[in-house]
């Protein structure tokens, strides 16, 4: 069972809390979350920013 501050990342499985310093990515990969897959407050830092990295490298493509 999880505390109140800790939840469980709905891509890689790890437990995580959330933190008050971010990244540009993991900012950019917060953005994602809530106005392109409305999965925010679900991820781990490190996937939102693996996220914002690729978006940021690739997305621009999709809509090409």
């Amino acid at each position: 069972m999880e505390s109140a501050d800790r939840k469980t990342c709905k891509l890689c499985g790890e437990s995580f809390s959330s933190r008050s310093e971010k990244t540009l990515f993991e900012e950019a990969g917060e953005w994602l979350a809530e106005d392109f897959w409305q999965d925010s407050g679900d991820l781990c830092s490190r996937c939102l920013e693996n996220r914002g990295r690729l978006a940021m490298m690739y997305l621009h493509e999709r809509n090409s």
